[in-house]
């Protein structure tokens, strides 16, 4: 066999296609600053250069399909001024560096709300990245609550745990009962301090076959319910299904000492045709049905305590 000598630029060029291979190995994460209000308050660091919100989201659209077109996975992350300036604070780093940004929002990715960027236009990316910010705070705040309630003074449970079961439990019952069609879930719980709102959307193409359920909207959306269950408050949950060839079905119940009463008919029109700010009537939607809500009683498990 020949012995091949391998010259110096041919090794460089070895090298530079090394360095590029791996560079599309690495994932990139943009932080971004959605709001106009939040871009001011950068404003203060003399290392942020922009100085025109637009601008700005059109450079960074422009920076978010140029690393989608070289083929490297692209992750955006909600970029919050106020967050930012107290890790700097905690982790003793200067808050008027490139370095320090670029640390935070590696940071925030690991553990916050992010979207992967698939090309689209930055007015469709930050009302989907908002909407998953709120989400994980409303995910996480409804954790909380349940890990602090403790364990039950008469059975030694954890009430958050049991909480969390039932409330899985009647997810379940629900989407089973719902049968086939696309499902828009709601559920609507009250604390003290704010009212929880949750979103599930799922789908199920047949009778027999199981409900398409994406794990973290179940998991955000039993967390929320599992709230009212604890806490016993007079939560709700509202169920929308669309098959195809059939108008939309609008279902309804009313949590109460942590089961789920059926609405009737005349209760789902109510509540969905009345304005929830100002409690005035609204138009019903056409090709709509309100219906009764199921019975979810079947199987239900007993209480904690």
């Amino acid at each position: 066999m020949a012995h091949i000598k391998q010259t110096g630029r041919g090794r460089q060029r070895s090298a530079t296609s090394m360095r590029r291979a791996l560079r599309r190995e690495a994932p990139t994460t943009v932080g971004l600053l959605v709001d106009a209000e939040d871009f001011a308050a950068m404003r203060h660091y003399r290392t942020f250069t922009f100085d025109d919100h637009p601008e700005y989201l059109r450079q960074v659209e422009g920076l978010l399909r140029t690393l989608t077109g070289q083929g490297l996975h692209t992750t955006v992350v909600l970029f919050d001024p106020q967050e930012y300036a107290e890790f700097c604070a905690e982790t003793d780093l200067d808050p008027d560096a490139h370095t320090s940004r670029s640390r935070f929002t590696s940071e925030i990715a690991s553990a916050g709300a992010t979207l992967a960027y698939t090309g689209e236009p930055i007015d469709t990316v930050i009302p989907l990245l908002v909407s998953r910010a709120v989400r994980r705070a409303t995910w996480e705040y409804a954790t909380m609550l349940l890990a602090g309630l403790g364990e039950c003074a008469d059975c030694g449970q954890d009430i958050g745990r049991a909480a969390f079961d039932r409330a899985s439990h009647l997810l379940m019952r629900l989407l089973d009962t719902a049968g086939p069609g696309d499902h828009h879930i709601v559920c609507s719980t009250p604390t003290e301090s704010e009212q929880l709102l949750a979103v599930l959307h799922t789908s199920r193409e047949d009778a027999d076959g199981p409900a398409l359920l994406p794990s973290s909207e179940g998991a955000e959306f039993a967390t929320v319910l599992a709230v009212g269950v604890a806490l016993e408050t007079q939560g709700g949950v509202v169920l929308r299904t669309t098959a195809p060839d059939t108008p939309d079905r609008v279902h309804g119940w009313r949590l109460h000492r942590g089961i789920l009463l059926p609405l009737t008919a005349g209760e789902v029109f109510s509540a969905y045709c009345t304005d929830a700010d100002t409690g005035e009537p609204v138009s019903p939607e056409s090709g709509v049905e309100y219906c009764a809500g199921f019975d979810l009683g079947a199987d239900e498990p007993e209480a904690h305590h």
